[in-house]
């Protein structure tokens, strides 16, 4: 297969255009803390969707096109969609963080900016570590018989299994979980504990400051601590996604980077788009529980039966528009009663 790693030049766009993106966006727009109306979140939540599919379609003219195929437009596409689904989904936990740490709208972009760039460093290490294993974890079967392509033993890739027997829990679990956690209690958060034995931590904010002094002692603020849980909570969230687009292309790390990094760049405008609406996807967590137990048992049959990712991209595509569908159905007959 013909990886993004042979062309350099569609690596030195991504990157060009994710700096200018970030430039734009943390350095000149919104430099200054404030609220983000919906107006601006709509705007931001487009920009990033659309660079997200004109991405995709360079990835088609100079990967499948030379080739008359769709294979890699559709592994990017069906891995953006699944990050972009599960954050959806994880943005009520962001809500709820907020919320215990009483962060005014006007300084959680702040937050979520700095909470983004660390997932950025972070899922690089998470993918490229992850498809390493991937690589270097195949064994033979011989229970599952010969591979007649290759005319050898079938392979499980142990990692891959692992995964796809956790993805399919993860899924089975979620189908059956409400999610309405109310008013969640952080105060025993890893996160919390570690910043409050290595700073003296303020009760009071500071304006959008990480950290203030008070009677001659430098102290860090509810708005430092917010972001560790922040950070930490996004490296939680990355232990469903990132084993979920290994399903889609375990041997290509640049499609899965690409497409989830900018994912996940569209997610502080997403927030702010969505934070007051969450009620209108009230029904999304069980196309997410379908579309995780999907991915899961794709793993699990993977030595014997190869799911095309156009197939992948095409079923993705069809549970995310029912679940959503009826969502806001739901929400519309809730306020006609």
């Amino acid at each position: 297969m013909d990886h993004l790693f042979n062309h350099p030049a569609v690596l030195s766009g991504f990157a060009v255009v994710i700096v200018l993106m970030l430039l734009l966006d943390l350095g000149i727009f919104n430099k200054q803390s404030h609220k983000i109306s919906n107006k601006e979140a709509a705007y931001w939540s487009f920009a990033w969707i659309v660079l997200s599919m004109l991405f995709s379609l360079v990835i088609y003219f100079v990967m499948d096109r030379p080739n008359g195929n769709f294979e890699t437009f559709s592994m990017y596409q069906a891995a953006y969609w699944i990050e972009k689904s599960l954050s959806v989904d994880n943005l009520f936990v962001f809500i709820l963080v907020f919320k215990f740490f009483k962060i005014p709208s006007a300084y959680q972009h702040k937050i979520l900016s700095w909470g983004i760039l660390g997932a950025i460093v972070f899922r690089a290490i998470f993918i490229f570590l992850g498809i390493g294993l991937i690589r270097h974890t195949y064994i033979n079967a011989p229970f599952l018989g010969i591979d007649e392509a290759t005319h050898s033993y079938r392979q499980i890739n142990i990692v891959m299994t692992v995964f796809g027997i956790f993805l399919l829990y993860a899924g089975i679990k979620s189908w059956f979980d409400k999610g309405d956690e109310g008013e969640k209690d952080l105060s025993n958060n890893i996160a919390i504990k570690l910043i409050h034995k290595v700073y003296k931590v303020s009760d009071d904010l500071d304006k959008d400051k990480f950290f203030t002094v008070q009677n001659g002692i430098k102290m860090a603020t509810p708005m430092l601590v917010c972001v560790a849980v922040i950070e930490l909570t996004d490296l939680a969230f990355a232990v469903d996604s990132i084993p979920a687009i290994f399903a889609i292309a375990p041997d290509d790390p640049f499609i899965l980077y690409t497409s989830n990094i900018f994912a996940i760049l569209g997610l502080r405008s997403l927030y702010f788009l969505l934070a007051n609406s969450m009620d209108l996807f009230s029904k999304l967590h069980y196309g997410l529980a379908v579309i995780l137990s999907f991915i899961g048992l794709k793993m699990l049959i993977a030595p014997f039966y190869h799911i095309e990712s156009l197939d992948s991209l095409m079923f993705i595509g069809f549970v995310l528009f029912v679940s959503i569908s009826a969502s806001l159905l739901l929400a519309k007959r809730e306020v006609k009663t």
